[in-house]
């Protein structure tokens, strides 16, 4: 199968700006081509009003500056990396859900304005995040470059997916992984036990991660953000169930999404010819 290329989406804004630059950086880690995308909302209303072809002379200008200066940022960044760049009309999350098809990673940025028309891109990362047919970087926070990659995980099917995704991240970066569960008092012994054999295989797998793990009877999503303070990525399934379930669809997701301190990374399964949570 053809390699696929990492997409992100731009506003061309600060959010637009370090989304891009956080997707040079994993281009470049993880050898693949990136493609920039600005979503254009296109406005008959204010389009009648300036006049048409005034209207079309703006609009593209300034997404071509967009693109243009996106295109900069990821090169200058990244210059081994292939980059190319459209904009593309349409509204936001459909537009970036349907490039997510043919992607290995979609990466955007927290919230935006310009291109996105006023859309907070909270709300159409959330949207991505649950539904997209790839991984989802919602590119947030400030990552700290010596800290690990936290992983949250329950016993869930799912769980596999967050553990290879997490592993895989951490050894390509040649970080520590610390793995946060959620459990109820009364199950202390028997969850340290259980989170030991579900780290088992992943462990020798990849010997060379070191790996902590953090149990605890707080909530989850108040655990991952605060373990996110000190991480580089904060890796979580797109559902599940028990401690993380419906995790990034309901109100541990979102609260996730808007709190955490670093970049969040959805991770699904590719299956076939189709990706899975």
């Amino acid at each position: 199968m053809k390699n696929r290329a990492i997409v992100v989406g731009t506003a061309g804004i600060d959010s637009g700006n370090t989304a891009v630059a956080w997707a040079a950086r994993e281009a470049r880690l993880r050898r693949r081509a990136l493609h920039i995308v600005h979503v254009l909302e296109w406005n008959p209303a204010e389009a009648r009003d300036a006049g048409n072809d005034t209207y079309v002379e703006r609009v593209w200008g300034s997404s071509t500056a967009t693109t243009a200066a996106a295109t900069r940022c990821a090169r200058d960044i990244a210059p081994e990396v292939d980059v190319t760049a459209d904009t593309v009309i349409g509204h936001p999350a459909e537009r970036l859900l349907e490039l997510a098809r043919d992607a290995e990673l979609l990466v955007v940025g927290h919230r935006g304005r310009g291109g996105f028309a006023g859309l907070r891109l909270g709300s159409v990362g959330q949207r991505v995040a649950a539904h997209a047919a790839c991984p989802v970087a919602v590119v947030r926070g400030l990552p700290a470059a010596d800290g690990p990659v936290v992983a949250g995980v329950d016993d869930s099917p799912a769980a596999d997916t967050v553990l290879e995704t997490a592993f895989t991240t951490a050894a390509a970066r040649a970080a520590g992984l610390t793995i946060v569960r959620s459990f109820a008092a009364e199950r202390d012994g028997a969850e340290h036990v259980l989170v030991r054999d579900q780290l088992a295989p992943w462990r020798e797998k990849f010997p060379d991660v070191p790996v902590e793990t953090l149990l605890t009877q707080e909530g989850v999503a108040r655990a991952l953000v605060g373990a996110s303070s000190s991480a580089q990525l904060v890796v979580v399934g797109s559902r599940g169930r028990g401690a993380i379930r419906g995790a990034l669809l309901g109100s541990t997701g979102l609260h996730l999404l808007q709190h955490a301190g670093c970049p969040v990374l959805v991770a699904h399964s590719y299956a076939g010819n189709r990706w899975v949570g």
